[in-house]
């Protein structure tokens, strides 16, 4: 799935496993619309908002530092 820009402010260092919503949105980006940077995010792991370890999964937390993390 395409990431397109201004939908999200998720660099690329992110964990391969965090999704969110607006992935999977398939519409042109328009900047007179306000992003809203909505934070429902889920661990393809788990399908929930915890990782594997227990722990809370957003595009903080989820980095090299955890051991469930996978590389983009």
């Amino acid at each position: 799935m395409m990431e397109r820009s201004g939908l999200t402010n998720i660099g690329s260092n992110r964990c391969e496993k965090l999704r969110w919503k607006g992935m999977y949105i398939e519409a042109e980006w328009d900047p007179t619309i306000q992003h809203s940077n909505d934070g429902a995010m889920w661990c393809q792991h788990t399908f929930t908002c915890l990782g594997p370890d227990g722990k809370a999964v957003d595009e903080f937390e989820c980095s090299p530092a955890r051991k469930c993390y996978q590389k983009l």
